[in-house]
């Protein structure tokens, strides 16, 4: 197999400090925000993350801070951006970091390693960005740079092939500027070397090193295997009122959106007189149902499509205790997953 050559190092550390992407946490990259970011960026782009990084440190501004947080308070400052379990990760390392490590994240790749939610990935960019340890963070960008680089062929998500780009990266990563190296490698997949269509090779600093750009083959690679199709799951959810008040349902404590708050919902696309059974199943009697728009939200494996219908509640004997939250309760105290902000956003609260 081929090997990444070194003589590539000094032009792609030239090019990222010439076009680095400016990003709020690399201006001063304590340990801590860099944990944040990375965690935040696990599959989810950097534009969505810019706006949640703010407003989670200036609420959490430190490990402490996040140690001790009210698990409400805590997924309200994730409200939306998705993969909820990596916010009680990062809240479970908090505090196995204030009981055993002073409050302060461990400087080593391998100590790192061990906390909950923090991969390998995570584990390189931390190392090195916040502490200086010349120790890859292999992630999809960097597994496709380095795919192209040596025209590889094997599967990127084979764990072999993730242990040979880790190593092939470690004998060539600069022991002085371990960070910048990885941040370069990020920028240049997620602006150069790019995922989806033509990579811009013309752009690419180091293009004279690419095996895949001199045989004309980098849009073929990497390989992955084709994704399964999504399931497609049909739902209606029910806009609730008693008052000015609203119904929600707290979801179970495991599988999809664990713990998060939702609009009460139901498998299948009920018809007006259906809802209006099931509303009756719930103990509650309603007044006249109103369509409310459809939606479609998507997950990694499963989409769901959505109807929805809003009523007025009249009366009833409940079999189901919702929560009925007011409008500030609503906006301050529940977090509502990203599949029902559109209902959300437009809710017809008394002024």
């Amino acid at each position: 197999m081929e090997q990444l050559p070194i003589q590539m190092v000094p032009p792609l550390l030239q090019w990222y400090h010439t076009h680095a992407r400016e990003l709020p946490w690399r201006g001063a990259p304590t340990p801590y925000a860099v944990w944040v970011s990375e965690i935040m960026l696990q599959q989810t782009r950097v534009e969505a993350v810019r706006g949640y990084f703010a407003r989670f440190l200036a609420a959490l501004p430190t490990i402490s801070d996040l140690a001790e947080a009210r698990e409400e308070t805590l997924l309200k400052l994730w409200e939306g951006l998705g993969y909820y379990s990596r916010a009680r990760n990062l809240q479970k390392a908090a505090r196995i970091l204030v009981e055993s490590y002073g409050g302060q994240l461990p400087a080593s790749f391998a100590e790192l390693c061990k906390l909950p939610g923090i991969g390998e990935y995570t584990a390189g960019a931390i190392a090195s960005i916040a502490f200086g340890e010349p120790v890859p963070a292999i992630d999809g960008n960097a597994l496709r740079v380095w795919s192209r680089l040596l025209a590889e062929e094997q599967d990127i998500t084979k764990a072999a092939c993730k242990r040979e780009c880790f190593r092939q990266f470690q004998e060539v990563i600069p022991p002085d500027q371990p960070g910048d190296f990885n941040q370069a490698i990020m920028d240049l997949g997620a602006t150069v070397c790019t995922p989806h269509g033509q990579p811009h090779c013309g752009s690419c600093p180091v293009s004279a090193f690419c095996t895949a750009y001199a045989l004309g083959i980098a849009a073929s690679l990497p390989v992955k295997p084709e994704k399964k199709p999504r399931r497609i799951e049909n739902r209606t959810v029910f806009l609730l009122w008693k008052a000015d008040r609203v119904a929600l349902h707290q979801r179970e404590n495991q599988g999809l959106l664990a713990g998060l708050w939702e609009f009460p919902q139901v498998e299948g696309h009920l018809s007006p007189k259906a809802a209006k059974q099931q509303i009756a199943q719930w103990g509650y009697t309603a007044g006249a149902l109103q369509r409310a728009p459809a939606h479609t939200h998507i997950f990694s494996h499963v989409e769901w499509h959505m109807w929805a219908y809003s009523a007025q509640i009249t009366g009833g004997d409940p079999q189901v205790d919702f929560q009925w939250a007011s409008k500030q309760e609503f906006h301050h105290q529940f977090p509502l997953p990203s599949a029902f902000q559109p209902w959300a956003a437009n809710l017809p609260w008394k002024e």
